[in-house]
């Protein structure tokens, strides 16, 4: 049998922010399951059962410092920081194009940032830590009518590799996990749009949409000792969207 020992979270302090629903609630259940003392941190201020819920508005600087100063005092470091916090904001929603552009980066990249920066004091301390920040397939590809989105999770993988390169010294790995279409409120729009729905799952090699459970596999892997020779990486877990090339119809093979 393997030693499948690296895997293991045991007696781990793990962090997952935008813990209340969707992926970033699978992944604190996966880490906890994992072996891992888990915070959850959402602006609901709510996560799953186990999972201590702190709330926190990543736009908001002083939150941030408020949630870390509760942490510090509960557990003192932190092995596993991962950032799966979002949100998404739909056209003619704010009142300018450029105010929905600047409110998204707001959350899903500077905020990430701002989170990793107050998390690096119990990152050091922990001696061999990871970071996981959650991009998205639009980290590399174009995608009409929400720049913000794109602009953000391109930066998120940017970001990624130049504080893998900055923390290396102090033991601290940033990896990213970038998921494809996911069945999820943020997605719920086009996941109930018969047509969307089928052009995304056509598009997908393995030729369905992803479930948050999906990503919590190459979760635990990043944030475990597992992973430990790996660094400034993007791992993409959308059963196939990037790498797929010719879209091949049912009935042909050439």
């Amino acid at each position: 049998m393997p030693d499948l020992s690296a895997f293991s979270l045991q007696d781990k302090i793990a962090l997952v922010t935008g813990a209340s629903r969707g992926i970033g609630a699978a992944i604190a259940t996966g880490l906890q399951d994992a072996g891992a003392t888990v915070f959850g941190l959402s602006r609901s201020g709510t996560a799953p059962q186990g999972v201590t819920a702190i709330p926190c508005d990543l736009s908001d600087d002083k939150a941030i410092e408020n949630a870390f100063r509760m942490i510090a005092a509960h557990g003192g470091r932190i092995d596993a920081l991962v950032n799966a916090a979002g949100i998404s904001i739909p056209p003619q929603s704010t009142e300018s194009e450029l105010a929905r552009f600047r409110a998204t980066l707001a959350t899903d990249l500077t905020g990430v940032y701002a989170t990793i920066v107050a998390a690096y004091p119990l990152l050091k301390k922990a001696g061999s830590a990871a970071v996981v920040n959650v991009t998205s397939i639009n980290s590399i590809r174009g995608f009409p009518g929400n720049p913000g989105y794109v602009a953000a999770k391109a930066g998120l993988a940017g970001l990624t590799r130049a504080l893998a390169a900055d923390y290396a010294a102090d033991g601290i790995r940033v990896n990213a996990l970038a998921p494809g279409y996911v069945a999820t409120e943020m997605t719920a729009k086009s996941f109930a749009d018969p047509v969307m729905h089928e052009e995304r799952r056509r598009h997908t090699m393995l030729g369905r949409w992803g479930q948050p459970a999906d990503m919590v596999g190459a979760a635990v892997f990043l944030a475990s000792e597992a992973s430990a020779y790996v660094t400034g990486q993007e791992l993409f877990v959308d059963g196939g969207w990037i790498a797929k090339g010719l879209a091949i119809s049912s009935d042909s093979k050439s």
